[in-house]
């Protein structure tokens, strides 16, 4: 007797199931898995176990116990025993997706691909232990076999030699993206999504229609939303701010760069944008609205008013220690501004040539004569050509006294460079 039977969802739905006697119970409609058993640590590979069956028994529909069914080949043919019936209910379920309803013929995310895909089937195993979902079928075979014309496609291709070859994904490397209807809720520490770099992510959302982009931008914690949301096209950056509760999307808004803030706050209705500075925090509100008041030509348009400064009293090693400290984001790290005693700046210094300069210097002995700075109100049309001509990273923005307004980084001015030729 073998120890375990693999056989794909097509092939069950719509399937009558028997008692033990052989007597005719009802037909397979869909099938409900568990992706985190509770009491349970999360370990690889990840094979959700099939818990309940949506089953119709006498043109009603029921919701069985998927323990007491049983699964066999019986000449290459599946046969399904329900040995004893046991109505459930999914009330207090929690983090349980029906095949059916959210996978089959949905878009999901192929976490190794970093892509859209659709399934086409479902492969399950049954072992002594239960039922679980091993894989999905995305490829053309699944499709056959849904349409219920895969011998004939198997002949045809024999005979042409053509060849359509399986597109498996096991359990592990997918992400159902359309939570309307599942009973589930994603953390930083169970979805798989986490672990796309933001800019993957974006543009998997990007190719969502709306109802789905606006449901699995929701599952996101803060942090990863707002990273995504940086990396988003403006048009899809509006469409989920606007369709989004107001609350959610401050929460969001507050850890992003205020200048990122401040270019989709731009686009908005200023109605709908005062509502969202209304709801954020009074430092963040600030800051944005500061960057609102400049005109788009120029440059504290772009600049960020996030940056570091530092005393020229100073060492290079209490410096270097400081920044361990702060553990800034690698934006903060390309150019170290150096300022006076009045808090003007004296200069900036590229953190390579701070990392091989003696420990013991101070910062007014490492720093350049004549610092390279641009002010705020200065056009930023000459960025490009200042970052060009000096080899920059980051151009420290000034007032008039000399203080420190924000930075502008080079990716800014790239990116506005290409939202101006996308303009032409």
């Amino acid at each position: 007797m073998t120890s375990q039977i693999t056989f794909y969802m097509s092939l069950v739905l719509g399937r009558k199931f028997v008692s033990a006697k052989g007597t005719s119970l009802g037909r397979i409609k869909d099938l409900l898995i568990d992706l985190a058993p509770m009491g349970q640590t999360v370990i690889r590979p990840i094979r959700p176990r099939v818990i309940a069956a949506r089953v119709m028994v006498n043109n009603t529909e029921r919701l069985y116990d998927f323990s007491s069914f049983r699964i066999t080949r019986v000449k290459g043919n599946l046969r399904i025993v329900c040995e004893d019936v046991e109505e459930v209910s999914t009330t207090y379920m929690s983090n349980v997706l029906w095949l059916r309803e959210s996978i089959l013929d949905k878009q999901i995310v192929d976490i190794n691909g970093k892509k859209l895909v659709r399934v086409n089937d479902i492969r399950l195993i049954v072992i002594p232990s239960g039922t679980y979902a091993l894989a999905v079928d995305v490829g053309f075979e699944g499709l056959f076999r849904r349409l219920g014309v895969e011998k004939i496609i198997t002949m045809i291709s024999n005979t042409l030699k053509i060849d359509f070859p399986d597109r498996l994904i096991l359990w592990d490397d997918i992400e159902a993206v359309d939570f309307s209807n599942a009973s589930i809720k994603l953390s930083k520490e169970t979805s798989k999504l986490n672990t796309l770099h933001p800019s993957d992510l974006a543009d998997i959302i990007e190719e969502l229609d709306k109802a789905t982009r606006a449901s699995l931008f929701a599952s996101l914690d803060e942090e990863q939303a707002a990273d995504v949301l940086e990396e988003l096209e403006p048009e899809a950056q509006i469409h989920l701010v606007e369709s989004l509760p107001k609350e959610k999307v401050a929460d969001v808004l507050e850890k992003m760069p205020a200048d990122e803030v401040a270019d989709i706050l731009d686009e908005l209705e200023d109605e709908k944008a005062e509502e969202l500075l209304a709801e954020m925090d009074q430092e963040s509100r600030e800051e944005v609205r500061e960057l609102l008041e400049y005109p788009d030509t120029e440059v504290g348009s772009i600049m960020t008013t996030d940056f570091i400064t530092f005393p020229d009293e100073l060492t290079v090693e209490e410096t270097l220690a400081e920044l361990r400290r702060l553990k800034p984001e690698p934006v903060n790290l390309y150019t170290i501004f150096v300022i006076d005693r009045n808090e003007r700046l004296l200069s900036s210094i590229p953190l390579g040539d701070l990392v091989i300069s003696d420990p013991n210097l101070r910062l007014r002995d490492v720093v350049r004569a004549k610092p390279i700075s641009v002010f705020d109100d200065d056009k930023k049309d000459s960025l490009a050509e200042l970052v060009s001509k000096y080899n920059l990273l980051a151009v420290p923005v000034i007032n008039r006294e000399m203080k420190m307004e924000g930075m502008v980084v080079v990716e800014d001015i790239v990116e506005d460079l290409l939202k101006k030729r996308k303009t032409k």
